[in-house]
């Protein structure tokens, strides 16, 4: 082997290990991407916040946030799960927890592992365990025999995939993207599907569940496009609504806690009284 092609092979060689290196850290850096937590909480739980513990079956102890419902005003109380989205924390939504307990629901704001102060990693494994720990919580301490789960945006699939495994009352996707794959596709059009470690396929999820879900989406949605959110309500199995705000983008407050969104949500706790404790684990 001449000179010449002997640096042409180690060039080569050299330029392969650094595309394997970028394709590794690519893939192993990738759910920071994804997931975007803030550790930031206040030192001391809000007025009328009661603060509780998720116990995951991996051992973690997660900090949560519960309030209860104002009494008298729900003829039909209900308590509400809420799975918030890839960035913040449970201190961002409390409006929303607020609002609802106004309207006399009591409500659970789960914070994930490596969210809000919490110990551990997000993934879409992890996330799961998440959910079942809250899932647990409300089973042991809720006032009401109605739950209703309430995703936003990729907490959405974290609602989903509970829902499939322990059924809610009914569901409140606020935001939903079909798969994360496909709003992937909408960012980073040269990503392919395959190298998502997490895939959140809501699409595919809720075709299974017959339990009366509600859909919310902002019509000028610039992260998850208002089309995937209709197709997500369009292929629920169960009786389905589909709200759209007008002009609200993903992260307007009219999706957070507005009157659209509020109002949709006490309106289907209300036409879906509870069955009972049928959903309920022993």
């Amino acid at each position: 082997m001449d000179g010449s092609v002997q640096r042409q092979v180690v060039a080569l060689a050299v330029l392969s290990g650094l595309v394997a290196l970028l394709v590794i850290g690519a893939w192993l850096g990738q759910r920071r991407l994804v997931y975007f937590p803030s550790q930031v909480v206040p030192a001391e739980a809000p007025a009328g916040v009661t603060p509780v513990v998720l116990a995951t079956s991996d051992d973690l102890r997660l900090a949560a946030w519960h309030l209860e419902g104002r009494p008298g005003v729900a003829d039909r109380p209900a308590t509400v799960v809420v799975f918030h989205g890839n960035g913040g924390n449970r201190t961002g939504r409390l409006p929303l927890a607020r609002a609802l307990a106004r309207r006399g629901h009591d409500v659970l704001l789960v914070d994930y592992r490596g969210y809000g102060g919490n110990p551990g990693s997000p993934s879409s494994t992890g996330l799961a365990r998440d959910a079942d720990a809250a899932r647990d919580w409300v089973d042991r301490h809720a006032a009401s025999t109605t739950v209703a789960y309430l995703g936003e945006s990729l907490g959405a699939g974290v609602a989903v995939e509970l829902a499939t495994r322990r059924p809610p009352d009914v569901l409140v996707l606020r935001s939903p993207f079909t798969s994360l794959a496909d709003v992937a596709r909408v960012h980073y059009p040269i990503v392919p599907a395959a190298f998502l470690r997490d895939r959140w396929p809501n699409l595919e999820r809720v075709a299974d569940l017959d339990v009366p879900t509600l859909v919310v989406a902002g019509e000028a949605d610039t992260i998850v496009p208002v089309e995937q959110s209709r197709r997500v309500e369009r292929a629920a199995a169960g009786p389905s609504d589909l709200v759209v705000v007008p002009g609200a983008d993903h992260n307007d407050r009219a999706l957070l806690d507005g009157g659209d969104l509020v109002t949709a949500i006490d309106d289907l706790l209300h036409r879906h009284p509870t069955t009972g404790d049928e959903h309920a684990e022993e």
